[in-house]
């Protein structure tokens, strides 16, 4: 499966529906875009369009144009259930063993995984699972069979024989895909958070980023669930929106100590799950904004796409095969706000690359 992604560093933007061809505009070969709003809220993605095809209208606009999908699948969050009150963490995990919501939940997917699967004509498309639940029961316990989950008893038959734990909450995801939508790869979140220790912004030492990054993948096997990919993202805000609006003091702008932990930590990832790695929801800033609503600064995209080229080969070395960009939140920079220099650095980039084939 692995030899299915080339072994080359993609650019990806975050991307409505209808805006395919402006993602190629920006030359980018990817483009993300999240199903959320919960399984049981009557206003979740399957109600966009009639029956779940606004995945599948995603995915075919995208194939038409060229373009990898991913397809962000964020609903534990947002539903209804045992969680209902609680701060973000815990509600995950309540939500996690509550058999109703379960049950809804897993005919989502498996509706999602299906108009994925139905769309792609052949063409790879990424459905990435909910991304910081998997941090949050790596919190809680190192051991993901120590995490309760409803799975099997949620009475799905098409889960019969698995535990009711978070390591069978992976295992059902990969099974509904087997069954459903065979040829739909799957990404898991790795949060760089997940240990308790932020390799990148706790400053630990290179002997302590391959510590924080041997447990991560230790909790990864524990799953017992194979992923095709694994993801993994730098931050969701631009730095300056951090020190502006969350008022951070400028402690989230990354330094080059940061980013050589970064890739250590990732290359460490890749050596022990064997998976490629993307890059994901990377801030869109840079240094010639004015710090204001929607133009934020930040250091990734010049860091990663400038000038100098050692960033970029020090991440496909460890394993990376996508860069996509795109804020988290209202108000960060978007590549339509951002000056031109996303584009600008992203078609030198492409030029490059298209050379050196």
């Amino acid at each position: 499966m692995i030899a299915a992604f080339a072994a080359t560093l993609a650019l990806g933007l975050a991307s409505q529906p209808g805006t395919a061809a402006h993602v190629r505009a920006e030359h980018a070969t990817w483009r993300y875009q999240y199903l959320t709003g919960g399984v049981n809220t009557g206003h979740g993605w399957s109600t966009w369009n009639p029956d779940g095809t606004f995945a599948s209208r995603y995915v075919r606009e995208s194939r038409d144009h060229g373009l990898t999908p991913v397809l962000t699948y964020y609903q534990l969050l947002q539903s209804h259930g045992a969680g209902d009150g609680l701060g973000e963490a815990a509600k995950d995990l309540a939500n996690l063993k509550d058999n109703a919501l379960m049950k809804a939940y897993y005919d989502d997917l498996a509706l999602a995984l299906r108009r994925a699967g139905e769309a792609a004509g052949g063409k790879t498309v990424v459905l990435h699972v909910e991304p910081d639940l998997w941090g949050y029961v790596e919190q809680r316990a190192g051991d993901p069979a120590q995490v309760p989950a409803a799975v099997a008893s949620t009475g799905d038959p098409r889960l019969a024989g698995l535990p009711d734990t978070a390591a069978g909450f992976a295992q059902a995801i990969v099974r509904l895909r087997d069954a459903v939508a065979p040829k739909v790869r799957l990404g898991y979140h790795m949060s760089t958070w997940g240990t308790g220790v932020d390799p990148v912004q706790q400053n630990p030492s290179p002997g302590e980023v391959d510590r924080l990054a041997a447990r991560g993948a230790a909790f990864y096997h524990a799953l017992g669930a194979r992923f095709d990919l694994v993801f993994s993202d730098p931050s969701d805000r631009d730095d300056g929106f951090d020190a502006k609006v969350n008022g951070d003091h400028g402690r989230s702008r990354w330094t080059t100590g940061d980013y050589r932990r970064d890739a250590r930590w990732l290359a460490d990832m890749h050596r022990a799950t064997g998976r490629p790695l993307v890059m994901w929801q990377i801030p869109l800033g840079n240094s010639t904004l004015p710090n204001a609503w929607g133009r934020y600064r930040d250091t990734h995209v010049q860091r990663l796409l400038g000038h100098d080229p050692r960033w970029r080969r020090a991440y496909r070395d460890a394993g990376v095969i996508a860069f996509l960009f795109g804020g988290g939140a209202d108000g960060t920079t978007t590549e339509r706000t951002d000056g031109g220099v996303f584009k600008r650095l992203a078609a030198r980039y492409s030029r490059a690359r298209l050379r050196t084939k």
